[in-house]
């Protein structure tokens, strides 16, 4: 890892709003690359690594925060060779966290800290912590679908930013996603198969064409759903627009009603129904 890496740290306690400033903070030092929870984000895109909310426990999570994963630290160094950063903003809890983080990965001393008190008022923190506490709710500063797919099943709410200091300078957007993590305490939730079908036989009721559902069958993955169907379609209709309405469709419904991420919807014509004929 080269040296001339100009390694700038943002401290915070856990819940006072570091991650919801982070871009904010980067843009103003003029800082494109940021490491939160042990991702890497460039230009409002995850880079490289995993959330470590979304890992199982509060100690996983910290250990992952921290690069001390069993090969964890060498994938992140690798991309970060490969990237080349001239800086790099460093989410932390405390300075000896981030000076962690700076050892696992080889990069540079800091050659400057923020914190969070220099950019947000006692009144802002004190929010941040009400809702943290109440709700448990954390930000990602990135957009919702750089992260879903790690996410998939958990209430990921997108929140824009928009940010004007006055005339004569530019307007800054960006975009974060709030979640709740595993482990929070507030618990977790799971969404049965069942509710997964009853969504997709309710949809397919508005779609002209449907005769009826033979039958769903959904596949879970950690990074999301997989939905096979098997349909019974009217004879006469136009077989590939009325399925390819139906996939997207169902699609669009099972991530809005549920967060959980659809990596693929099949639908297969399994038969045709002839008007005024029995079977």
């Amino acid at each position: 890892m080269k040296n001339n890496i100009k390694v700038v740290a943002f401290i915070g306690p856990s819940g006072t709003g570091k991650s919801h400033r982070a871009q904010m903070v980067a843009k103003n030092n003029g800082i494109e690359y940021i490491i939160d929870d042990a991702i890497l984000i460039y230009n409002n895109k995850v880079i490289a690594g995993t959330s470590a909310k979304r890992a199982g426990t509060k100690i996983e999570s910290v250990k992952r925060a921290l690069f001390s994963v069993e090969g964890q630290a060498d994938q992140m160094k690798k991309v970060l060779k490969e990237q080349k950063p001239k800086s790099i903003l460093i989410l932390g809890t405390s300075d000896e966290m981030v000076s962690k983080i700076v050892k696992n990965l080889g990069l540079p001393d800091i050659s400057e800290t923020i914190y969070i008190e220099d950019v947000s008022s006692p009144q802002e923190i004190e929010l941040a912590r009400s809702v943290r506490m109440s709700e448990g709710k954390h930000v990602i500063p990135v957009p919702t679908f750089e992260i879903k797919k790690d996410f998939s099943g958990y209430l990921l709410d997108p929140l824009q930013i928009f940010k004007w200091k006055g005339r004569g300078t530019t307007p800054f957007m960006t975009e974060k996603s709030i979640i709740r993590p595993t482990f929070s305490y507030l618990g977790n939730y799971t969404i049965s198969d069942n509710v997964l079908r009853n969504i997709i036989e309710y949809i397919s009721k508005d779609i002209v064409g449907i005769y009826n559902i033979q039958r769903i069958r959904i596949e879970n993955y950690p990074e999301g759903l997989i939905a096979y169907i098997d349909v019974t379609l009217e004879y006469g209709s136009n077989l590939l627009n009325i399925m390819k309405e139906f996939k997207e469709k169902a699609k669009k419904e099972i991530d809005r009603l549920t967060a959980m991420n659809v990596l693929d919807i099949q639908v297969t014509a399994k038969s045709l129904h002839i008007p005024g004929e029995k079977g």
